[in-house]
């Protein structure tokens, strides 16, 4: 068989040099051995190399932008946080002078308090969130509030201790 094909080579040499094959031969030899040479778009690696590096990217800036702290709200909440430890130490030793006096139970007085304690929470929770100067100012404005009806609070108490006491020594 070698032979043969050795002299089938050999006697049609010039015909078989003279000639080359077609584009579309290769094509059909390719597509035979490997299966279909059309790669889809979701199927190439270009593709997904490229959505992997433009999602690491998009995540990264994502997360590098939330960390970035603005130094001045690091400086607002500090500033806040001093002026609060303050009022709140005056307004925690009023309300305990109150709750010791029986006068205390005026309810329009306590449901006041409750709405006060109220938006000072909310406006708390929006200091964490988004500080601002306003936000700091309005906090600040509802504890001067809070203590200015605390002691309104503290001289109607002791105004009823004086004449209770000046009406009972009589």
């Amino acid at each position: 068989m070698k032979d043969a094909l050795e002299k089938f080579i050999g006697e049609h040499r010039a015909q078989l040099d003279s000639r080359e094959p077609g584009d579309g031969n290769w094509q059909t030899i390719k597509s035979r051995l490997f299966g279909t040479s059309e790669v889809s778009l979701w199927q190439s690696v270009r593709v997904w190399r490229a959505a992997a590096i433009l999602l690491l990217g998009l995540s990264g800036f994502l997360f590098f932008k939330g960390q970035k702290s603005d130094p001045r709200q690091a400086v607002l909440q500090q500033d806040f946080r001093d002026v609060e430890t303050y009022y709140s130490a005056q307004i925690s030793e009023k309300v305990a002078f109150l709750s010791d006096d029986e006068l205390f139970a005026d309810d329009s007085f306590t449901q006041d308090l409750q709405k006060l304690e109220a938006m000072y929470a909310m406006l708390a929770e929006q200091m964490k969130r988004r500080p601002t100067e306003e936000v700091k100012d309005a906090l600040v404005l509802n504890m001067l509030v809070r203590i200015d009806l605390l002691n309104q609070q503290i001289q109607k108490v002791e105004e009823t201790r004086k004449k209770r006491d000046g009406t009972s020594s009589i």
